[in-house]
């Protein structure tokens, strides 16, 4: 008797648990913060000064070249700086435009912004890299007499623009803040 109303009990609690409820889940997308700006402006002994963001490491490299490091990110900015001298800046200029076409090969698309400051005597070019390449922004900027500055955008990974996407637009930002905000000494 126990036996059949045990089996009577389990029969009742499987029938009572096949529901063919379906539980549709909300879509979901990668939501990344990134905290908002600050800045702080990087003055050295080299003939420039500009402003990084508070979350960076700067170091300083020879021949005033710096690297500007986002460890959360993953990422760093590579920044060279050269003399104008010898009526060099035409090769300058193509060197820079050179290395930003180089990447036509992975990149759908590199839309160019012009950047001038004519007050602060800063004329220069802002590459937007749009695709798997292996750099997603680069720049240069110049007084076109004395000063030549050119930088690009590297992450520690292998080049996949859907996944970098959101960081690439907040680093993108930063990098139109330090264009806006060089100065020459």
């Amino acid at each position: 008797m126990h036996k059949l109303v045990f089996y009577i009990l389990s029969s009742l609690f499987i029938l009572a648990s096949c529901e063919d409820d379906v539980l549709v889940k909300p879509s979901a997308m990668l939501r990344l913060d990134y905290p908002t700006p600050s800045y702080r402006t990087i003055n050295s002994d080299c003939p420039y000064s500009f402003s990084v963001n508070s979350i960076t490491n700067v170091i300083g490299k020879k021949n005033c070249g710096v690297n500007i490091s986002y460890p959360n990110m993953k990422a760093t900015l590579y920044i060279t700086y050269q003399s104008v001298r010898d009526n060099n800046l035409d090769s300058l200029l193509q060197d820079a435009q050179k290395l930003a076409y180089d990447h036509t090969i992975k990149a759908n698309s590199i839309p160019e912004q012009p950047y001038v400051n004519p007050d602060k005597k800063v004329y220069g070019m802002f590459y937007m890299i749009n695709g798997n390449a292996a750099t997603q922004a680069e720049f240069y900027a110049t007084d076109s007499i004395n000063h030549f500055l050119n930088g690009a955008l590297y992450f520690d990974a292998k080049p996949n623009f859907d996944s970098v996407y959101p960081a690439v637009v907040y680093l993108r930002e930063d990098i139109r803040k330090l264009m806006e905000t060089i100065t020459w000494k």
